[in-house]
Parts: structure tokens; sequence; C-alpha cells
């Protein structure tokens, strides 16, 4: 074989060659971008879910009528419209009233079931202890009339805290005994004027 003909056979072997090997790397550039897609696709986060928004009735029903997509009726003009709004209504109100008797019949029937209570007994009122209050005498000016102040002092029923209160009685004092600065002890009795209500029963300590 002449050198001409090798020269040939070698340039004919090249492209063969280079054909072959040029898949063979390109290949594995295929199968990384094939592996990093669905890679890049999962590191991608979801959008947030929208939040629902409550509707109040009357709008549920108005995107309830919109979203409706049967056929049209026919057109109605405003008589026909009240007409029939008010055999609706009629409609309405024959069913109100039927459930509302069965109701009533159903109440009867249990109330007819149940067994009979005992009557009860009559409620007797008897005569409570007149109240007893002890406190110092404010004023003494009135004619056989006191004005007591009571202290009240008692805890808080849910925070503990001792809450101090006073009041001021009227109270009859007949022989005018009392004097202002006295510590006495005053009885409950009935209306005795337009605003006592107290009478004197002893003076406990003298106002020094």
């Amino acid at each position: 074989m002449s050198a001409e003909d090798q020269d040939k056979t070698e340039v004919e072997e090249t492209p063969e060659t280079e054909a072959e090997q040029a898949p063979a790397a390109e290949e594995p550039v295929v199968a990384e971008t094939a592996e990093e897609q669905p890679a890049a696709e999962a590191e991608e986060p979801a959008p947030p879910a929208e939040p629902e928004v409550a509707l109040s009735p009357k709008e549920a029903r108005r995107r309830t009528r919109s979203a409706h997509s049967g056929p049209a009726g026919e057109p109605r003009d405003a008589e026909q419209r009240q007409a029939d709004r008010d055999a609706l209504r009629r409609q309405r109100a024959t069913r109100r009233s039927a459930y509302r008797k069965n109701a009533r019949a159903r109440a009867a029937k249990r109330r007819e079931e149940e067994p009979a209570q005992p009557p009860l007994e009559p409620i007797r009122q008897t005569a409570g202890q007149p109240k007893l209050r002890q406190g110092v005498v404010v004023s003494d000016r009135p004619d056989k009339t006191i004005v007591v102040r009571v202290d009240l002092t008692r805890r808080h029923r849910r925070y503990g805290k001792t809450v101090r209160a006073s009041s001021t009685l009227h109270v009859h004092d007949e022989s005018n005994d009392a004097r202002a600065g006295d510590t006495v002890r005053v009885l409950e009795s009935r209306p005795l004027s337009k605003t006592k209500r107290w009478r004197l029963v002893e003076v406990v300590e003298r106002a020094r």
C-alpha cells in the first residue's frame, strides 16, 4: 500500500472516531441536567394556601345565584314578581303553621306521658329576726333622733382584698341619751318616720 492510500484511510477513520467519541462525552451532561431539574423543582416552595373568607349568608346566597347556569326564565313585570313573592310567602306560612301545630301536639303528648308531680306546699312566711347593728353617733342635733355611722368590713369574694365601707342610719332616741361620738347599739324596727327605721337599744361606750 502506498503512502497516499494510507493517508486517505487515516482521514476517513478520524471522523468516525470523533463521531463515536462525541456522544460518549455529551451523554453525562444530558443526564446531569435531567437530574438537576427535578431537584430544582422539588426545592421550590409550594405557594401558600389562600385563607378562606367567612361570607355572610346574604353574600353566600348572592354568589350561589350568580353561579347558577340553568336556563333563563321568562321575563316578568313588577306585578308578576310581586304575585310570585306573595305565593311563596303563603306557602311558607302554611308550612310554618303545620310545623307549629305538630310541635304543640308532640308537646301535649309528652306532657301526658310524664308522671304527675306532687303539688307544691304553700310557702309559709315567718317573721325574721330584726337586725342588730353597732356604730358611732355622728350627729345628735335633731330632737329624739341620732345619726349613726356603721362601718362594714368584708373580704372580696374573688380577689380576697379587704373592702371597707360605711353607711349612715337614722335612729330614734326617745330620751335623747346618746351624744356625738358615742358607740351605740341599734335595733331594726318598723318605719317611725320618713327616714327612721331603727331604734336605740343601749349606749355601749361614751365619748371621751
